[in-house]
């Protein structure tokens, strides 16, 4: 009884913690550099009366769609927030931001195809085959915000993120609540943990992954930093770019003049005789040779 009763307090206060961090990002304007972010944090209200309502007062048919099909919108969004984080983190690398941009596209292709063939294959599951995809899908999601997280731990230093950047703060959350949530999974299938324990477990996890947005809306995100270690990021970026956008063809042209013309003066003091070489001397030179005095037609005329 004491369980459940903790279990629904946590539960009551994922909305209001919610509408908070909302309340505060628009009252210090970061609704409109994470627009996603904040829809999403606004659709978790009524996200929770849908799932409450039908909980409380529906049957059970009605809890179960209403809960998936919430899960289904939260998952979309929470995929679109990852990108939206990472085109922040990589936004002054235009190169890197599009990299990036490709590989989100084709993560999303792959994990839709994931789930598609786990619906497919799980016709005699328990569950359904829309349930186990959706868990396939959110469990994709899962991995791929751990590993936001940790990408971030990594090269934060060479993108000039700091931890109090709210970039970092949102994916932590993010990535904190992954990982809690993928080793709850790993812990039930192996029958360590019940499932009223891994369900309380997610809860508070998630209350405490709240509590971190709303701590990191509050406090002032800093600047970029300009340090060295940028211009490693730099160099990545420029590579990228020049892979991405060539020379054009009328480019090489000078290059290869500068090489023929390095060609010919190899070749011609070696197969060329000396007085073709003052041939092609006089006829380089543009100005004309002084014409001679008529010494003779001057002596006659005196």
């Amino acid at each position: 009884m004491y369980l459940e009763s903790t279990t629904q307090m946590l539960w009551f206060a994922q909305p209001m913690l919610q509408s908070t961090a909302a309340g505060v990002m628009y009252k210090r304007k970061l609704h409109r550099k994470f627009p996603v972010f904040f829809a999403y944090l606004l659709l978790q209200v009524p996200f929770f009366g849908i799932v409450f309502t039908a909980y409380t007062w529906g049957d059970y048919r009605d809890f179960f769609y209403g809960s998936w099909a919430c899960a289904i919108i939260s998952l979309a969004i929470g995929f679109k927030v990852i990108h939206e984080v990472f085109l922040d983190v990589f936004r002054p690398y235009h190169a890197l931001k599009d990299l990036g941009s490709v590989l989100f596209k084709w993560a999303a292709l792959v994990m839709v195809l994931v789930a598609i063939v786990v619906a497919a294959s799980s016709s005699v599951s328990s569950d359904g085959p829309m349930v186990e995809a959706v868990i396939t899908a959110q469990r994709c999601v899962r991995v791929i915000q751990v590993g936001l997280v940790l990408l971030l731990l990594v090269f934060s230093k060479y993108v000039g993120i700091s931890w109090k950047h709210f970039s970092f703060g949102v994916s932590l959350g993010f990535g904190s609540f992954a990982l809690v949530e993928l080793l709850i999974v790993a812990l039930r299938a192996s029958e360590r943990v019940s499932q009223y324990a891994g369900d309380l477990s997610n809860i508070l996890m998630y209350n405490i992954c709240v509590l971190v947005w709303l701590s990191y809306t509050i406090m002032k995100s800093p600047a970029r930093e300009t340090i060295n270690t940028l211009l490693t990021s730099q160099r990545w970026d420029h590579s990228l770019n020049d892979i991405q956008n060539p020379g054009m063809p009328e480019s090489l042209i000078p290059a290869f003049e500068n090489i023929v013309d390095r060609a010919f003066s190899r070749m011609i003091p070696e197969a060329t005789p000396p007085s073709t070489l003052d041939q092609l001397a006089k006829m380089s030179d543009p100005t004309p040779e002084p014409k001679p005095e008529r010494a003779s037609s001057a002596s006659t005329k005196s």
